[in-house]
């Protein structure tokens, strides 16, 4: 079985966000492997694409647990697909999702993937808040997966070192920090930190662009944006609104390394049948 290294939303190796892509046989394998796979690779996702009946889908594990919607490793994978020529560069690739459909598609140098908006409902800064991350908000808002903040400083964005323990206690276990750009290249800035999902800080988040887009597009009065994550790898996403609640985000990958990988207590299990 094939696994890949990919860096995310950069176009340099050791930039951007790591994803692991791991294509899957017709027969697929457990969930229970899939968990263990993510473990063993330790990045923020591995992505886990099956490729049957003419239908792709497209699933995402931490090292903890199973997300509903992950950027980086969706651009790592489409990467990969096109790369090792399991589809041609001019094809749009669809696929199905615990998020619904998405799809991505070659523009330029540039992969495009197609997201929902997502957004966030204002709410109060509880004083844990400021005391694990040590600032004072201009926003905050929240819903079921993640605390989205403003803050007014992005030499103070770039330097945040929050305690994490604290974190990983409040819930939903995931924030989003941003604020405007104070370099002319970009619109915002971000960082994101998600310890309630075995993250302590996600190095580009291509799923926290859903929120920022639209949040950031209100206030900015522009329709794109780029949008930097300062974490100490980097990376751009370039963000486009589109149509009945969708977000266009854009960036590049590069492969760092192909292997394959092998299932032994599986092996071991089907030899045990045939003795």
């Amino acid at each position: 079985m094939k696994l890949y290294h990919a860096d995310a939303f950069t176009d340099t190796l050791f930039g951007g966000n790591p994803a692991a892509v791991c294509l899957l046989p017709e027969e697929d394998i457990r969930d229970t492997d899939k968990a263990r796979i993510a473990a063993e690779m330790n990045l923020s996702e591995t992505a886990f694409v099956l490729i049957k009946d003419g239908s792709v889908s497209l699933r995402w594990f931490t090292p903890e647990e199973e997300v509903d919607l992950c950027g980086h490793a969706t651009l790592a994978a489409a990467h990969i697909l096109w790369e090792r020529s399991c589809f041609a560069e001019t094809e749009v690739l669809r696929f199905s999702s615990r998020s619904g459909m998405l799809t991505a598609k070659k523009i330029g140098d540039k992969i495009e993937l197609d997201f929902p908006r997502l957004s966030v409902q204002k709410s109060k800064s509880a004083p844990k808040l400021k005391k694990a991350f040590g600032f004072a908000p201009l926003y905050t808002g929240r819903n079921s997966t993640l605390y989205m903040i403003e803050i007014g400083d992005a030499g103070e964005l770039r330097s945040l070192q929050p305690d994490l323990m604290a974190l990983k206690n409040i819930e939903p276990g995931e924030f989003l920090i941003t604020c405007r750009s104070d370099d002319p290249q970009y619109d915002f800035m971000s960082r994101y930190f998600a310890p309630g999902i075995g993250i302590p800080e996600d190095p580009v988040t291509g799923s926290a662009h859903c929120y920022l887009a639209p949040y950031w597009s209100a206030k900015l009065g522009k329709k794109t944006l780029a949008g930097f994550q300062a974490s100490p790898r980097g990376g751009v996403v370039e963000c486009e609104l589109a149509g009945e609640g969708r977000v266009k985000l854009r960036g590049k990958a590069v492969t760092f390394f192909e292997t394959e990988i092998f299932l032994y207590d599986r092996i071991t299990e089907c030899d045990r049948k045939k003795s």
